[in-house]
């Protein structure tokens, strides 16, 4: 078995240390230490949030393009999506236009923050002539219920007196009528899919802006309940005209709170479909295809704990593994609370790269030596287990 060894190394990143394809470089080199003549085949994957593009471009060889777009306070900011030319395919991440990243603390305000750059970007895709989006709503800065991305397309929001309403969700609890009437033609002939790992309403307790909407305001001045219970409100007025107006139902769709309401926005006016974001990247890659060519998978991402079976990257590729008969080890930089749990969901074991006491600067600054180690390591515990000795 040592010698034909095929393997299949698939991780996400490791948040604050390593891209997927930096975590996979150093998984596959700790796994050649352990059997120097194995097969990998490498391929970093992503959840469809932050490092998606990168990701993706890794593992299907892509091409990454810069676009100047607008932020999500007004200022230009230049923001990488990628082209996959033999998929026909747009990868756009809407932090990357529109996320919290891009604001000091002091500058964030979900009153006044904008969607309207990832609408740019989608513009790009479409001016390309691409025939699939697939686009990724985590880390987002706003609460405007993607009516900026809806204006970059098009669309106008129109208060009692016929008056565009400034764009943010603070103006959205005046919103009388929304005009179609602009909206650019080229969305019906798109396949526009939202990488979404989140099932909340758009509105209520577990809606846009009491689940998210604090996170989003300058953490040196949290929101008062007011606050939220306005941005909520917009929200709200927003369904009833999306559903009067456009006659879409987005007021009870999971998924809809996504990116303060930007998965709402993104299926009415934009068509698009709210899909887990792990399948998207899993069938974008061909997984499935590449776990039947395998005798065991490598797969890990920052940290393995409770929170992992709920659409989390690692879990997602054991499940995949279980389903092909093939053996699945996750490494990861933490093991947390209810890390167990992964272990009936086809993980047949996890390991940290946290070998010996270390802080988390040392963990993360060493991660890939770290990561190296521990793949060999869980290799080489496999291949005893398999022997028999």
């Amino acid at each position: 078995m040592l010698k034909g060894m095929r393997l299949l190394v698939a991780p996400d990143k490791f948040r604050g240390s390593l891209s997927a394809a930096a975590a996979a470089a150093a998984i596959a080199s700790g796994v050649r230490r352990a059997v120097p003549a194995a097969q990998i085949d490498i391929l970093p994957l992503a959840d469809g949030g932050e490092g998606t593009v990168e990701a993706l471009v890794a593992a299907l060889g892509g091409r990454l393009q810069e676009t100047t777009v607008t932020g999500p306070r007004g200022a230009p900011v230049r923001a990488s999506w990628a082209v996959l030319d033999r998929q026909r395919t747009a990868v756009i991440e809407m932090a990357a236009a529109s996320g919290l990243a891009l604001l000091p603390p002091e500058r964030r305000d979900p009153f006044l923050t904008t969607t309207r750059g990832t609408g740019e970007l989608l513009r790009a895709a479409l001016d390309a002539g691409l025939e699939r989006v697939i686009l990724g709503i985590g880390g987002s800065a706003t609460n405007d219920g993607g009516t900026g991305m809806a204006r970059a397309l098009g669309y106008r929001f129109l208060d009692a007196d016929g008056r565009e309403l400034p764009e943010g969700g603070g103006a959205l609890e005046r919103l009388d009528r929304i005009d179609a009437s602009g909206r650019d033609p080229r969305l019906d002939s798109v396949r526009i899919e939202v990488a979404c790992d989140v099932d909340n309403p758009l509105t209520g307790v577990r809606g846009a802006a009491a689940v998210f909407g604090p996170q989003k305001f300058d953490p040196a001045e949290p929101p008062t309940r007011e606050q939220i219970a306005r941005l909520d409100a917009g929200l709200a007025r927003l369904a009833e005209v999306i559903h009067r107006d456009l006659g879409v139902d987005v007021a009870g769709l999971p998924g809809a709170g996504a990116a303060g309401g930007l998965g709402a926005g993104l299926v009415a006016f934009a068509g698009g479909v709210l899909r887990p974001g792990f399948s998207i990247v899993a069938e974008a890659v061909g997984l499935v295809d590449r776990l039947e060519a395998v005798d065991l998978c490598l797969t890990g991402e920052g940290a393995i704990d409770a929170s992992s079976v709920g659409g989390k990257t690692a879990v997602g590729v054991a499940r995949a593994a279980r389903a092909q008969g093939v053996p699945c080890l996750a490494l990861c930089g933490t093991v947390g609370r209810g890390a167990r749990s992964v272990l009936e969901e086809g993980v047949a074991a996890y390991f940290s790269l946290c070998n010996r006491p270390m802080t988390l600067d040392v963990a993360r600054s060493d991660a890939a030596g770290l990561l190296a180690e521990v793949a060999e390591q869980a290799v080489r515990a496999f291949l005893a287990g398999r022997s028999g000795s």
